[in-house]
């Protein structure tokens, strides 16, 4: 069974992700929100900490072992900080990480090291649908094969960077099976539509994606001619967005408990009323019985068990539920306040609500 307690090398890197969060990503959060833009340098000091390489052997220039469990640890101490700029800095996972899982060995080998040994670049995926009964596992999206080619046709949403991203991957329907391809920017056929404005999130740059026969050679077909299973994939991305929603949750909470014991009210501390006191111990109870089922989820995927994908679809599916009721009473409990945009609560409210329909936007 999985141990509660960090590691010595998970507990040096939730250190310096926990002083990243309060001197970094918190203070700047608002603002980033406000003018829909992350501050210069904010995501190159956090892709400098080395989540994602510490995820990757040597022989790909990383500097460890891929643990589903130290990311979710990550993952959900980045996000306590700010969203927007969590999925930012970890947005190379999006191409990184299902080559590790997917990828023949060639492919390993040539798209993995420049990703890691570099700066950070936008290298970034493309899965959601602008489709109101959209499922990554029956896409819109198609890829047609034509002699020694693919053939794309489709649009995406919600795709990270896609503006400046200098590779994708991008997931086609092909036959039936939800298959991932790498694109190049600039492939003809190709289109980046304008940013998309959403009710959280704003900090984040998303796009649409056209693909107009946009053509891949067999070479650059995730797993090759063979192709790859797709739930590994899902699955990562499942219970990296379930550990996101803990760490906002999380922030809700403490920024909520903080205000009911600061705020007097007819001379009364807003804590000591029995019904806000009440909230808050369902919301705190909600949040570590969440934190636990993506922590074992995670357990499960580093083990390689087979009930792991039901785990992660339970621990996305509880954590987009626990996010938007803690986030809603934290903003209840700050009463009028709640509603001002000086306060951070109203702004976790509007990025809570989007874990529902953030597929493919995370992995660990």
């Amino acid at each position: 069974m999985y141990a509660f307690s960090p590691t010595e090398e998970q507990q040096m890197l939730l250190d310096a992700i926990s002083r990243y969060t309060e001197n970094d990503l918190g203070p700047a959060a608002r603002d980033a929100d406000e003018e829909a833009q992350l501050p210069p340098g904010l995501v190159e000091k956090g892709w400098e900490m080395g989540v994602l390489q510490a995820s990757i052997p040597d022989e790909y220039f990383g500097f460890g072992e891929h643990s589903a469990v130290t990311g979710v640890l990550a993952a959900e101490a980045m996000a306590y900080g700010d969203l927007s700029a969590t999925m930012a800095v970890m947005n190379p996972n999006l191409f990184v990480l299902p080559l590790l899982f997917c990828g023949t060995e060639e492919q390993k080998q040539e798209f993995i090291p420049p990703v890691i040994e570099a700066e950070w670049k936008a290298y970034t995926a493309a899965l959601m649908e602008p489709k109101f009964d959209f499922d990554p596992n029956d896409l819109a999206t198609v890829a047609e094969a034509d002699g020694d080619d693919y053939v794309l046709t489709g649009e995406k949403s919600y795709v990270p960077f896609a503006n400046e991203a200098e590779m994708m991957i991008v997931y086609a329907n092909l036959e039936g099976k939800t298959q991932g391809f790498i694109v190049p920017a600039g492939a003809e056929g190709l289109e980046v539509g304008d940013r998309q404005k959403l009710l959280g999130l704003n900090a984040l740059p998303l796009f649409n994606v056209k693909l107009d026969g946009v053509r891949v050679p067999q070479g650059m077909r995730l797993g090759g001619s063979d192709g790859h299973d797709f739930a590994p994939i899902i699955d990562s991305s499942r219970v990296a967005l379930a550990a996101m929603a803990v760490g906002l949750s999380k922030a809700a909470f403490d920024y909520a408990v903080e205000y009911a014991k600061d705020r007097d009210v007819f001379g009364v501390k807003v804590a000591q009323k029995q019904a806000i006191a009440f909230m808050l111990a369902e919301m705190g109870t909600e949040i570590e019985a969440i934190r636990m089922l993506v922590w074992e989820a995670a357990w499960m995927l580093d083990e390689g068990m087979e009930e792991a994908s039901k785990e992660a679809y339970l621990a996305l599916t509880g954590a987009a539920d626990m996010a938007m009721m803690v986030t809603d009473r934290a903003v209840q409990i700050l009463g009028g306040h709640g509603y001002i945009r000086e306060h951070p609560v109203e702004m976790w409210m509007r990025n809570g609500r989007g874990f529902a329909t953030f597929s493919g936007l995370a992995m660990v």
